[in-house]
């Protein structure tokens, strides 16, 4: 695979899982202060190679291995990087796009002015984007503290800004009509199941919410659930 790089020249870590389903490609996006290696990521990737489709998992620039600086991360920059790895490798591909948390953000408005995504699935996808940074981090400074006492996720402003300046991704999904699945766990504290929710009523086109009791932000222990429900989505419509 040839290195895969945004539009700032930053090399972006990327790892891909090959299957037969080679007209197809599954691209995974992880959350904030995450990587590609989470395991969920890895495991979720894993089982859908077994299903036949081949996954890409990526490190969003300035996270990871990735290229870059974590205080220049945020979702337009990170729409910016799924759109450069879509131009690199998504020629002639059905994609579909998972993201997870704040990579859910950068899924809706990547979809939102991008056909090529055919099929788009949320893993506890952030919506409301001002809420989530006013609550995690009102009480940290910008450009001073950290985002949830992480030595290597200092807080930017320019992070804050970005998300305040989103503020939610109702308004940009309101055309869309790709298939779009959703996942959440009910134990989730960090990204509300109240944002699926919401999105949810505003979707127009194919959709399913799926609320799995237990399951916190990252679903531990609930990663069997996730394999089936997306290999399902994929099958039904991609």
């Amino acid at each position: 695979m040839q290195p895969i790089r945004n539009s700032a020249g930053e090399q972006l870590d990327a790892s891909f899982h090959d299957a037969e389903k080679s007209d197809c490609l599954v691209i995974l996006g992880h959350g904030v202060t995450g990587n590609k290696d989470r395991p969920m990521l890895v495991e979720l990737a894993d089982a859908l190679a077994e299903s036949g489709y081949p996954c890409l998992r990526f490190s969003f620039s300035g996270n990871g291995e990735s290229e870059g600086k974590f205080t220049d991360s945020n979702i337009t920059k990170e729409v910016g990087d799924l759109t450069a790895v879509i131009d690199q490798l998504g020629t002639g591909k059905r994609i579909a796009y998972i993201g997870h948390s704040m990579g859910g953000a950068v899924g809706a408005l990547t979809v939102a002015r991008d056909e090529r995504i055919k099929v788009l699935v949320s893993l506890a996808g952030m919506v409301r984007t001002a809420d989530f940074t006013d609550r995690e981090f009102g009480d940290v400074t910008p450009d001073d503290g950290l985002m949830w006492d992480e030595p290597d996720c200092p807080l930017s402003q320019s992070f804050v800004d970005d998300l305040h300046q989103i503020d939610n991704t109702l308004a940009a999904v309101a055309e869309v009509r790709v298939p779009w699945l959703l996942l959440h766990g009910l134990a989730d504290d960090v990204v509300l199941p109240d944002d699926s929710r919401d999105l949810n009523k505003v979707l127009r086109g194919p959709s399913k919410l799926v609320e799995i009791e237990g399951a916190g932000h990252s679903f531990e222990g609930h990663y069997s659930v996730l394999a089936t429900e997306v290999s399902e989505w994929l099958e039904n419509h991609l």
